[in-house]
């Protein structure tokens, strides 16, 4: 085959499920190898916005001692149960220690009961436990100051876990865009845009926003309690998040400003013209004869106009003026009646009307 045949199982590149696969691992595992920073990655040209893996690189990865049994021990989380096992010390002891900050979580899910589940890193707990400065914390009674932080409520295992995710987002971005759109993903969008008043510099940074897998749970609830533990809640964190985003996005616009696209001109609204209303249809109610014997539509308007005009050479040229009548004559019908020729006129035409008919 010629060297210069195109090859596509020799690429220099391969996206992280490909490159999972050929390692062996889960994705999840996998993919947390890249954020804790075990893997090296590169950014795709190709517009899609992920990730991409060199050969070069997962030769280095084989390459190790002990590969996969070493890489897996490095990316292997457990839960509450299998950690406190894992140290040796109950499982309300351990919860505690996360409570207070002292084990921080990698990652979490939400279970089908609604409970938020922590994982940490098995590796980071054996290191834990081995420490002999950690030894009064694993065994024996909990110093007082620990005891009443337990007693206000404290739980940073949330507050931990987003700042251990904003290193690995910052370790991945590879621009100053990229940086702000690490924070932002921390933050509520009302900050953000408090922050990035400008609304070009506030879409680049939010195409620049990396999208967070913990938030794609099924279910309302599930996702609210998602969205809750990846938002910064307290006061001092969200001011630190701020400065930090209104940092990176000035050092941004000093080196690649937002493009700014031209406003269209709305079109002015068009107006309403009137349509003209079809005309409605003579109805045809009867057949007349006409002298030549075919019949045809009557002429009522020719009708009424000689009746009219008969009525008019009956009626008197002149006629007195008549008083008004009074309100009250009027009202309840008593005054002068029409002429006879009037009445005359009117039973006529009454017979010589015929109904309309119904359409």
């Amino acid at each position: 085959m010629s060297a210069n045949t195109f090859d596509p199982t020799r690429s220099d590149t391969c996206t992280p499920s490909r490159a999972a696969r050929e390692l062996g691992l889960q994705r999840d595992e996998f993919d947390l190898a890249i954020q804790l920073g075990h893997v090296r990655t590169l950014p795709d040209d190709g517009g899609g916005g992920g990730r991409l893996v060199e050969r070069a690189e997962l030769d280095r990865l084989r390459a190790q001692d002990g590969f996969p049994d070493t890489f897996s021990d490095r990316v292997r989380t457990v839960g509450t149960a299998d950690g406190a096992a894992l140290m040796d010390v109950p499982a309300g002891r351990f919860t505690r220690l996360a409570r207070l900050g002292l084990l921080v979580p990698v990652g979490f899910y939400v279970n089908r009961y609604r409970t938020v589940v922590w994982l940490y890193l098995a590796e980071e707990l054996k290191r834990f436990a081995a420490a002999a400065e950690n030894a009064h914390l694993l065994k024996g009674r909990t110093p007082e100051t620990l005891r009443s932080q337990l007693t206000d409520g404290v739980d940073l295992r949330a507050r931990n876990w987003r700042t251990r995710r904003l290193g690995c987002l910052l370790r991945q971005a590879d621009n100053p865009w990229a940086r702000a759109g690490a924070v932002a993903a921390l933050l509520p969008p009302v900050e953000v845009a408090d922050i990035v008043k400008d609304p070009y510099e506030r879409a680049r940074v939010n195409r620049c926003r990396p999208e967070l897998p913990e938030l794609a749970l099924p279910g309302a609830s599930s996702g609210h309690l998602a969205e809750r533990i990846t938002t910064a809640q307290d006061a001092d964190e969200i001011e630190w998040l701020r400065s930090e985003l209104a940092t990176y996005v000035a050092e941004a616009r000093g080196l690649s400003p937002a493009t700014r696209t031209a406003l269209r001109r709305p079109r002015p609204p068009r107006r309403p013209t009137a349509r003209p209303i079809p005309p409605v249809a003579r109805t045809i109610t009867g057949a007349v004869r006409t002298p030549g014997g075919a019949a045809g539509p009557p002429d009522w308007g020719a009708e009424l106009r000689r009746a009219a005009a008969a009525h008019v050479s009956e009626w008197p040229r002149t006629s007195p003026a008549l008083p008004a009548l009074p309100p009250t004559l009027r009202n309840h019908g008593t005054g002068p009646t029409a002429p006879r020729s009037t009445r005359r006129l009117r039973a006529w035409l009454r017979r010589r009307s015929p109904r309309p008919a119904e359409v």
